[in-house]
């Protein structure tokens, strides 16, 4: 069940709690603390709830239920121990289109009560959908030590300077910049110290030199890696937090763009043998045009930008014009595939050396140093070779390399749907294409592919042998 967040303002507003026991001034409490206008309907109250109605904080139904009660409220909150009084009022409440909450059931409840952490104004809830509330708690339990108290009263004095901010800064890629620069400085520290007043001018003399300082873009070339979000580095993620743009390639993993600011803009730049694709003239003009707009732009790539990237073209073409640029490294294939299918590039035992080669098309086959690719003792990693396999196949063993030696081709490494598939160099055209592998993989070819059949750890086994229906296996 995928939820949609939402914050209500209940302030003011009829909330119905059916159920006056422990959990019903659970519910209660929390709703009253939200400033609703709380009704408990119930034969019976806790001391708490009881006193709360003497009180006059809530108001008391004594009588059993009526679907009367629906009709001047907002929300209801079924809290008793009668499973079919829940399913009634959830019956009813249905049919007027009010979201209900029905303790302890997830499928009856069109609306779920998160586990809160409360900075206020700053709320921060975690829901499981009602399916494993204590797992929510737990993380709330962990928010509450790395959430600063401080973030409260920070959104506060924001709040009062909204205005101004808006006013002086209408450019939003300049308050972007002002708050993360605010963010970064003193303020908080001056508030954590109980220093208002001095916090109020740090953050006010920010503002007048953001408002005066002319907005300057900068590109940053970003490795995305593999594709397991987890293996971003944390200053890679602070970059796509920053960004303003981001030009990603199409393999970057949706995981991976899903880290970036909601509100970047986010453009495509396809580059695939044989598709429509943006040409690296067109991802120039776009890293020109934001950057001259002052934007920060993220240049996204797959794996490292440095291997097989065009990272280095990208760097000559900003610094000709005078671009700011970094470079933020990103674990690049051969490293991630091989390692997430249990497969060392080099081994005391096999190989003390690798080789990264690019066998993208024919003509960049046609260039490689056959020779000494095929030398005995060395690991090589092909990058974008699905569509060259019987070349690369049949160059290895014409120059030298074992038709025995070892391969894996790694599919979708890194991701869920990793797979790996493994045989003899005699095999690869063959196997390849009975197990229909397609890109993004990566091909492995020494003594160490062997070793994805014990070591490997992530995913699905490897695909030691020919499917089944394949057309070899069916002739056998």
């Amino acid at each position: 069940m995928k939820l949609y967040p939402l914050f209500a303002d209940l302030a003011g507003r009829q909330v119905l709690v059916v159920g006056g026991g422990v959990v019903g001034e659970r519910k209660a409490a929390a709703l009253l603390e939200a400033g609703a206008r709380v009704i408990v309907g119930a034969p019976a109250l806790t001391p708490a709830l009881r006193a709360w109605a003497g009180q006059g904080r809530i108001r008391w139904r004594p009588e059993r239920f009526e679907e009367s009660w629906l009709d001047e409220v907002w929300l209801v909150v079924a809290a008793s121990d009668d499973a079919a009084l829940h399913a009634r009022i959830q019956a009813l409440a249905e049919r007027r289109r009010l979201f209900v909450n029905v303790v302890d059931d997830a499928g009856r409840s069109s609306f779920h009560v998160p586990a809160v952490v409360d900075r206020a104004p700053v709320t921060i809830a975690i829901s499981s959908g009602g399916q494993a509330p204590m797992l929510a708690r737990l993380l709330r339990e962990r928010l509450e030590t790395l959430v600063d108290p401080v973030v409260g009263p920070l959104a506060t004095m924001l709040a009062e300077l909204r205005g101004a901010i808006r006013t002086r800064l209408p450019d939003l890629a300049l308050r972007r910049r002002f708050y993360q620069h605010l963010l970064e400085g003193p303020v908080q520290g001056l508030l954590r110290r109980g220093q208002r007043a001095l916090a109020q001018a740090a953050a006010e003399n920010l503002l007048a030199s953001a408002a005066s300082r002319p907005a300057t873009g900068s590109v940053v070339l970003l490795g995305a890696g593999p594709g397991d979000p987890g293996l971003l580095t944390l200053r890679g993620l602070r970059a796509l937090n920053e960004a303003d743009v981001i030009l990603h390639d199409r393999l970057v993993s949706a995981e991976v763009l899903a880290l970036a600011r909601r509100d970047a803009e986010r453009i495509e730049v396809a580059k695939q043998a044989g598709h429509h694709h943006t040409t690296q003239a067109q991802i120039h003009a776009l890293m020109l045009e934001h950057a001259a707009a002052g934007r920060r732009v993220v240049r996204l790539k797959g794996g490292d930008p440095f291997v097989f990237g065009r990272g280095g073209e990208e760097l000559e073409f900003l610094r000709h014009h005078g671009i700011p640029y970094e470079v933020v490294p990103g674990i690049t294939a051969a490293l991630a595939c091989a390692a997430y299918a249990g497969i060392p590039l080099t081994h005391r035992d096999h190989a003390q050396s690798v080789r990264l080669v690019t066998a993208h098309c024919r003509q960049s086959v046609d260039t490689l140093d056959w020779p000494a690719l095929a030398q005995e003792r060395q690991t090589l990693a092909f990058y974008m070779g699905i569509g060259e396999l019987a070349t690369l196949q049949r160059q290895l063993i014409a120059h030298g390399r074992a038709a025995t030696t070892p391969f894996a081709l790694v599919e979708n490494g890194s991701r869920p749907e990793q797979r790996v598939v493994t045989g003899t160099l005699a095999e690869l055209a063959e196997r390849a294409a009975a197990h229909q592998v397609c890109s993004p993989a990566l091909l492995i070819v020494g003594e160490v592919a062997a070793l994805a059949g014990t070591l490997g750890w992530f995913g699905q086994a490897p695909l030691a042998a020919l499917p089944a229906d394949s057309p070899s296996r069916v002739a056998a």
